[in-house]
């Protein structure tokens, strides 16, 4: 029967899909990030597109977000006991997109607390999650939907080890209406998960570009030296500035025209802001979010 147990379980080994992760360390804290690809999830990435942290706060790691799948969140785990042995506390989800917690249902089989905004309460669970619909089933093999069992109103502080983690509600609508921000002052870190993005375009389809923009210019005046978004490698107090300039340049274009009286989809098709076109997702997102913040502004100006 043992060997039997065995074979099923090595035969599940096999299926699993490498995802290759590296840990990089941010600059001379005590922190490692996973960083993702800056591509559409698919069947080649299996949903590594999203970045997810551990911070070492002693005698135990913290990780903010948890990546797109079980079996993402498990190798990420094991590699990071290469580093140092800890078990993991706490999982902060970054925001309700699913590249983002999916890997919950790994953490919660070591013990881990789930924290996450409090629009996870009104989350449904779906009979397939986008990642499932869109990457292989070896992938996603053993993946569940777990939300947090923590909620963060406007804030939540936790103590490790004499060290604070301030995570803070944005209140408003963002990049998501659920967005959290984590922020170490012992390691003038702050984790905002896609309020910033680099190396590709940031979406717009679930938020508003008026409440990223402010929340933006908060994350702006932090006293910090590492700022770490959802997606891409730049980490710097200037890794804001790429989704920043990029939000305030399409409001201002959009407004113009706005004022202009011009219709949709003549600005759709005038706002092509060219020094982005070569930026990863420019083809699949840019027209999408002219349109979403047309009809976002069009009131305000009127």
């Amino acid at each position: 029967m043992k060997s039997f147990l065995l074979s099923i379980v090595l035969f599940h080994f096999l299926l699993a899909y490498d995802y290759k992760l590296q840990p990089v360390k941010v600059g001379k804290s005590s922190t490692h990030c996973f960083f993702g690809l800056p591509q559409v999830m698919d069947e080649h990435n299996n949903g590594n597109m999203s970045n997810s942290c551990f911070v070492n706060l002693g005698s135990s790691y913290l990780v903010i977000d948890s990546g797109p799948t079980y079996q993402y969140a498990a190798q990420a785990y094991k590699k990071m006991q290469t580093i140092k042995k800890l078990p993991v506390s706490y999982v902060i989800d970054s925001h309700v997109h699913d590249d983002h917690w999916l890997g919950n249902s790994y953490y919660v089989t070591l013990g881990a607390k789930i924290i996450g905004s409090k629009a996870f309460q009104e989350l449904p669970k779906l009979d397939k999650t986008r990642m499932q619909r869109r990457i292989s089933p070896e992938a996603y093999q053993q993946t569940k939907q777990i939300f947090p069992t923590l909620f963060v109103d406007k804030e939540k502080v936790l103590a490790i080890n004499g060290k604070k983690i301030y995570i803070k509600s944005v209140n408003h609508k963002a990049h998501t209406n659920s967005d959290l921000y984590v922020y170490i002052p012992s390691q003038k870190t702050v984790f905002v998960g896609d309020l910033v993005f680099n190396q590709r375009l940031p979406s717009l389809r679930d938020g508003d570009i008026n409440g990223w923009i402010e929340a933006l210019d908060a994350i702006k005046k932090m006293n910090v030296k590492y700022i770490v978004g959802g997606h891409g490698k730049n980490i710097d107090k200037h890794a804001v500035d790429f989704t920043y300039t990029y939000l305030t340049i399409l409001k201002n274009e959009v407004t113009k025209r706005l004022k202009e009286g011009e219709g949709i989809e003549d600005v759709v098709n005038e706002v092509t802001m060219k020094k982005y076109k070569n930026i990863p997702f420019y083809n699949s997102i840019h027209r999408q979010n002219v349109e979403t913040v047309y009809r976002t502004l069009e009131w305000d100006v009127e």
